[in-house]
C-alpha cells in the first residue's frame, strides 16, 4: 500500500498519526480512524493502476510524472492493485468488525503482513533500482507506511485470540499423535521443505550464481529478476532473509507440539507472501516491463503453476492452524492427571 499517492496534506496527516503514539500524547490512534485514512489511499492507489492501464485517464498524470515517476512501473501498479483492492476490502472488513465488537485480529495479522512486505520491497527497491536518481520530496510520504505496521503490530499481538475452546483432553490427545498420524501436516512439511529449497535457489540466482542451472532458470523462466529496476532482486533477497527462516520454524512448529506462537506468524506470513506474489507475478507478465524481462509465453504454465503453489503453501499452514489449533496450544493437566496427582 503506497501513500505516495495522495496529496501532500493527507500525507502530512498521516505522518502525525506515529509522532503523536511515540510522544505518548492524550490523543491515542484509533484503529477505525486509521483504517478509514487508509482505505481512502487505497482508492488512490486504485486509481492510478487504472490509469496506468489506461482503463481511465486525467486523475493522477501530473503527480505521477513529477512526484513519483516510479510508480508507473510494473511492480508499482501491481502493488496499488492489491492495495487498491485486497487492501481496502481487508480495511472495511476491520471498520465493520470494529463496530459491531468483533474480533478483528485474524484479519488484521494477514493485513499486518501484506503491508509490511509491500513497504519492505517498495522502497529499498526504488532506493537502490534505476529509479534512484529519480527521488523526491514526496517519497517521504512513505514513512508513515513504516511506523503504522509498528503500532498495529503491537496493538493485533496484544489482543486475546479468538480460536476454538478445545478442552485438555482434546489438546492432550492432538499432540500425543505422532507425525505418521497426521497426514495433512507430513504433506505441509514436505511443502515447506520443497518451497524452502527454492526460496534458497532463487536467492542465489539473483545474487549471480554461476551454475548452469540459475543460468537457464533466470533466461528461460524469470527474465523478470534481471530487470533494473530493482525491485524483483529485492524481493527474492527478503524471501531469503526472512520468508526462509519461517519456512524452516513452520516445519518446527508441525513437528514440535505447543508452539503457541505459529498461528500468528502463520497469518502474517500468509499475507506477506500473497502481497509479494501477486506482485511478482503480475509484474513479470506485465507489458510496462520490457520485453527482454518478460517471462517468455512458452513457459507461462510452468511460472504460473510454481508461483501459485508457492503462494498456497503459507496460506495452507494458517488454514491449519486456525482449523485445528489444539496442537499448537500450551499443554495443560487433564482430568486423569488430576485424579493421579490426587492419589
Amino acid at each position: 500500500m503506497q501513500v505516495s499517492a495522495v496529496p501532500g496534506a493527507i500525507g502530512l496527516s498521516l505522518a502525525a498519526f506515529p509522532v503523536s503514539y511515540a510522544l505518548n500524547s492524550c490523543l491515542p490512534l484509533s484503529p477505525p480512524a486509521v483504517f478509514t485514512v487508509f482505505s481512502f489511499t487505497s482508492v488512490i492507489d486504485l486509481i492510478i493502476s487504472l490509469e496506468e492501464d489506461g482503463y481511465i485517464s486525467g486523475f493522477m498524470e501530473f503527480y505521477l510524472k513529477e512526484g513519483e515517476p516510479y510508480l508507473r512501473t510494473a511492480y508499482g501498479i501491481m502493488i496499488c492493485y492489491w492495495d487498491g483492492i485486497v487492501h481496502y476490502l481487508l480495511y472495511l472488513a476491520m471498520i465493520m468488525a470494529i463496530t459491531q465488537r468483533k474480533n478483528y485480529r485474524t484479519l488484521g495479522l494477514y493485513w499486518l503482513g501484506s503491508l509490511m512486505m509491500s513497504i519492505v520491497v517498495f522502497l529499498p527497491g526504488t532506493m537502490l533500482g534505476k529509479y534512484s536518481s529519480e527521488i523526491r520530496p514526496s517519497f517521504l510520504l512513505n514513512v508513515p507506511y513504516i511506523l503504522i505496521p509498528i503500532w498495529a503490530g503491537m496493538r493485533l499481538f496484544s489482543q486475546p485470540k479468538s480460536l476454538p475452546c478445545c478442552t485438555a483432553e482434546k489438546v492432550a490427545a492432538e499432540q500425543q499423535r505422532s507425525l505418521y498420524q497426521r497426514p495433512l501436516d507430513l504433506g505441509l512439511i514436505l511443502f515447506l521443505m520443497v518451497a524452502a529449497m527454492f526460496t534458497f535457489f532463487r536467492g542465489l540466482v539473483v545474487l549471480d550464481c554461476p551454475s548452469d542451472s540459475c543460468f537457464d532458470y533466470i533466461y528461460q523462466y524469470e527474465p523478470y529478476l534481471r530487470d533494473p529496476v530493482a525491485y524483483p532482486k529485492v524481493q527474492m533477497l527478503v524471501y531469503v532473509f526472512y520468508v526462509l527462516p519461517f519456512f524452516c520454524l513452520g516445519i518446527y512448529g508441525l513437528l514440535r507440539p505447543g508452539c503457541t506462537w505459529l498461528p500468528d506468524w502463520a497469518l502474517v506470513f500468509a499475507g506477506a507472501v500473497a502481497q509479494a506474489q501477486f506482485s511478482h507475478v503480475g509484474s513479470s507478465l506485465h507489458h510496462r516491463t520490457p520485453y527482454p524481462y518478460r517471462t517468455p509465453e512458452e513457459v507461462w504454465w510452468v511460472f504460473l503453476l510454481t508461483n501459485i503453489l508457492y503462494a498456497l503453501g503459507p496460506h495452507l499452514l494458517a488454514y491449519r492452524c486456525l482449523c485445528s489449533p489444539g496442537f499448537f496450544q500450551p499443554a495443560a493437566p487433564t482430568v486423569q492427571d488430576g485424579i493421579k496427582k490426587h492419589q
